[in-house]
């Protein structure tokens, strides 16, 4: 998949002139203008021009001004922006610990309702900008295992580019109805053999693409645009979160910051708060494919969570603890959460606010994994009412609504009554103990990283010098001097176009 370290996006300057001028001259006959990762970090950065051109702007559409709503920012409406990212606390009577778990939502991300179109653009914008993706030729490659080739999708058609998805096909049906709706080509979606585990299926068939130069690969588990973006974007607008919080509270203390690993992008945000707050970074994967936790493997249904491998762009040696959820947790509480008898029971029985309830729509299976990862975590440290959580909500229940009537009909035959609503509750929540999580020594650490090996160096071909790089902190924080170099260039790039708001 390319020597990613040494590669496209990762080098200083331009790499190919007449690639690049291809891409200006598209990029200003479309009218469209890039905004910087400095700008999608702060949203108030944004110019005055451009936020009032944004107005007028649906944020489902394929419009070029959706870019600068790339960001945690975007309120209940997806068009207005907010100070504080938009997110919950959730309450003990929901969750049965007294540490407060912090989510903020990905469903407020305009076009996909995800935070995964963050981590596209993040992904194609520096190949742009150094002249290694020519948009009126190439087609973008988007390898994933739902939200982010979704993502793709969308930055492609806005940057003018086919953009292709690669994703199994045992993936939930509307991810495949939002696809057929966006891609340019029903053939650009390929359905590759199985689910949320089989990771390897879709790097062969990207293998098989990219002998064809007109393809280049945007493989979000190596491209370490996705571990920037989540380390300034996610980080700092989880990181205004908990000021918030400390403002109006000064004795709260962000004890962990909660993820499942994925592509290990958003797990980024981790190395950021704790740098900020000193907060452990807990990595959470399924139960039924407990490859951090036992080098093993499985399938499972918490899609969003791709596994058995470690993605390059995770860094092991910054991580603390492992935590693994089962798929049976989750399915069965996204019916908890999103069915009338379910978020009955939570009001009268366990007194969670409306309010509170309203928003359990923004939680997709994912996002309960983290959720339930952050109580276990808060069980196994024993955190007390003054200490926060923080984690994210990858996206929401909308993506899952055939999901959750599969589960209906396999779980709870009979039908989803009170009954099975509190013994949910009390099995998934109440029952989230400390099993099946591990504080991680310098042995375990070291074991996970070495996991990565038969991945990309055996498989992928990265060299073995710069996969071991990675091993120390010192890699991470150079890496992050990308971003100012990016913005350079975008800042260069979007002059070059003239665009300023419109064509």
């Amino acid at each position: 998949m390319g020597h990613v370290m040494a590669g496209p996006g990762l080098k200083p300057g331009v790499v190919d002139g007449n690639v690049y001028d291809r891409a200006v001259r598209r990029f200003r006959e479309a009218g469209i203008i890039m905004p910087t990762f400095g700008q999608l970090a702060d949203p108030a950065s944004i110019p005055d021009e451009i936020e009032a051109g944004l107005v007028a702007v649906d944020p489902d559409a394929p419009d070029p001004l959706n870019l600068f709503r790339a960001h945690w920012h975007n309120g209940r409406d997806r068009g207005t922006r907010v100070p504080v990212a938009e997110h919950l606390v959730l309450p003990s009577s929901l969750t049965g610990v007294e540490a407060r778990i912090v989510v903020a939502l990905g469903d407020r991300f305009p076009m996909i309702g995800s935070h995964k179109v963050l981590a596209a653009y993040a992904c194609l914008a520096p190949r742009i900008v150094t002249g290694t993706f020519d948009p009126t030729v190439q087609r973008a490659v988007w390898p994933s295992t739902g939200n982010y080739c979704r993502g793709g999708v969308a930055i492609s058609r806005i940057m003018g580019c086919r953009g292709v998805a690669v994703l199994p096909e045992g993936m939930s049906r509307e991810r495949f109805a939002w696809l057929e709706h966006w891609v340019a080509d029903p053939a650009d979606i390929i359905r590759t053999p199985g689910t949320e585990s089989n990771v390897k299926e879709i790097y062969d068939r990207c293998a098989e693409l990219e002998r064809d130069p007109v393809n280049v690969i945007l493989n979000q588990f190596s491209e370490f645009g996705n571990h920037l973006a989540h380390y300034a974007m996610t980080g700092r607008a989880l990181e205004r979160i908990v000021d918030s919080m400390r403002t109006a509270e000064p004795g709260l203390r962000l004890r962990a910051f909660v993820s499942a690993t994925g592509s290990a992008g958003t797990i980024g945000a981790g190395d950021y708060l704790k740098d900020r707050f000193g907060a452990l970074i807990v990595a959470v994967e399924a139960l039924e494919c407990p490859t951090m936790l036992e080098n093993g493997f499985g399938e499972h249904n918490i899609q969003g969570i791709g596994d058995k491998h470690i993605p390059l762009i995770h860094n092991v040696m910054n991580t603390d603890i492992v935590a693994a959820v089962s798929d049976h947790a989750t399915d069965e509480l996204n019916v908890l959460f999103n069915t009338p008898t379910g978020r009955e029971f939570l009001a009268t029985r366990r007194g969670v606010p409306v309010e509170l309830i309203e928003g359990l729509s923004s939680l997709g299976l994912s996002s309960i994994c983290n959720i339930l990862a952050a109580i276990k975590t808060a069980r196994h440290l024993d955190l007390g009412s003054q200490d926060v959580i923080v984690t994210v909500a990858t996206d929401g229940a909308a993506m899952y609504t055939t999901e959750r009537e599969k589960t209906e009909q396999r779980s709870f035959p009979a039908g989803f009554d009170p009954v099975a609503a509190g013994e949910t509750f009390g099995r998934h929540v109440l029952g989230a103990g400390p099993e099946h999580l591990l504080e991680l020594s310098g042995a375990d650490r070291r074991r996970i990283f070495n996991l990565g090996y038969f991945t990309w160096v055996e498989q992928q071909g990265i060299p073995h010098d710069e996969f071991v790089a990675r091993r120390r902190q010192e890699f991470w924080v150079a890496l992050r001097k990308q971003l100012a170099a990016w913005d350079g260039q975008i800042d260069e790039f979007n002059a070059r176009t003239g665009v300023t708001t419109r064509p």
